[in-house]
């Protein structure tokens, strides 16, 4: 059996984005093992605490995998001790917390984990994820010093590629796609009615201004105002059936909480459908799966929508939108840094009178995404091999 650590993954995290990254790149290890005939233990290395769901455990034991949870407590003995049990690591950074966007403080943590993976000898790989920005001079130098330590690091789009190389760190670069489009789902069937399901996701981050309250990530738009005036643009349709999806559900945190956003504007506009906390995103995905059109703000409950083919229309605050959808060829996210009100309106009516050709374009960035997976996959089941040879040594 080999032991694979997943650091900067989560089963029980409330952002089922997270979520769906960690099954998604379970499900992509195990297959790369059982590929060469070898069995995984995974040591789910994060935030959360909570033991993995018992469908996912049912599913590893009966292949004759096994899976433990731990919190990432990079600052005591424990955290190394998880790691020199580890024959190869893998880190997707929560997929966007490997910048220091979000505050250096948080950049230090997740810096200084993947030094202690590689002075402890352990090979690391950078999941697919986004890469910076660093736009502090120190966060640079840190970065840059440790991802020449790394294995192999995988961008999710090309925009996270030619970061990269304006850092100088291209000699063990890859580029290939988000994990979480291949997230397994079952579609929910909703109750018959003659009326286009259109599903709005909002962000209670970009709602509440960011963590600081004060348009922390410099949007162009007044999103509170922009998302009433998309609410409203849908419930004077008499063929639509307006849907709140929720992909961030963390009540401790009124900030981030998108379920207590959601709740406020159902209140608001009584015509609305809420949908239900979801408990993973493998469920989020088959409610999204549903629906006839979306419209996301948090990256990954676009994800789910366009991996179950429905045409979507991502609201981007940060350039991993553009990065991720532009890398395969889907260029319909709109820009809330740089747009205003009246493109946005537009730029969403335009996608929902064109869904059908959207929802073709889907199909084929699908076929790309899946090409895409295929280089991550073959590396990890290259460093699944090397650890096996080293472990027989």
């Amino acid at each position: 059996m080999i032991t694979v650590g997943l650091l900067w993954h989560s089963l029980s995290s409330g952002n089922l984005g997270v979520g769906a990254l960690t099954e998604s790149n379970i499900a992509i290890i195990r297959e790369a093992a059982e590929a060469i005939g070898q069995t995984v233990r995974f040591i789910v290395l994060g935030t959360g605490t909570r033991s993995a769901p018992p469908a996912l455990v049912g599913k590893l034991e009966a292949g004759g995998h096994a899976i433990e949870v731990r919190q990432a407590r990079i600052l005591r003995g424990g955290f190394r001790d998880q790691i020199r049990r580890c024959d190869l690591v893998v880190d997707i950074g929560e997929g966007d917390s490997f910048a220091d966007i979000y505050g250096f403080k948080r950049f230090f943590y997740y810096w200084l984990s993947k030094n202690i993976v590689c002075s402890l000898g352990k090979p690391l790989i950078l999941a697919p994820q986004t890469i910076g920005p660093f736009n502090g001079r120190l966060s640079r130098l840190l970065a840059k010093q440790v991802m020449r330590r790394c294995k192999t690091i995988f961008a999710r789009d090309h925009l996270s590629s030619e970061y990269l190389r304006s850092l100088q760190i291209t000699e063990n670069c890859r580029e290939a796609i988000d994990v979480a489009f291949t997230l397994p789902y079952q579609k929910q069937t909703f109750e018959a009615v003659k009326k286009t399901r259109v599903g709005i996701n909002v962000s209670a981050l970009l709602f509440n201004g960011g963590y600081t309250g004060a348009n922390q990530f410099e949007l162009n738009i007044d999103y509170p105002s922009t998302v009433r005036q998309i609410i409203n643009t849908f419930l004077a349709d008499p063929t639509v059936e307006l849907h709140l999806v929720p992909h961030v559900i963390v009540p401790e945190s009124p900030v981030e909480d998108d379920f207590a956003i959601a709740e406020k504007l159902a209140q608001e506009y009584p015509g609305i459908k809420l949908a239900p906390r979801f408990s993973q995103p493998s469920v989020a995905k088959g409610y999204i799966a549903g629906l006839d059109f979306f419209v996301g703000a948090r990256m990954h409950s676009c994800v789910a929508a366009f991996s179950a083919g429905v045409p979507v229309i991502p609201m981007a605050y940060s350039r991993k939108f553009a990065g991720l959808f532009g890398s395969i060829g889907y260029e319909h996210s709109i820009d809330c840094k740089t747009q205003g009100n009246a493109a946005v309106q537009r730029l969403i009516a335009d996608g929902y009178k064109n869904k059908d050709q959207l929802a073709i374009q889907v199909q084929r960035g699908m076929l790309l995404a899946q090409k895409r997976l295929g280089v991550y996959s073959e590396v990890v089941g290259k460093n699944l091999k090397a650890a096996l040879i080293s472990n027989a040594a």
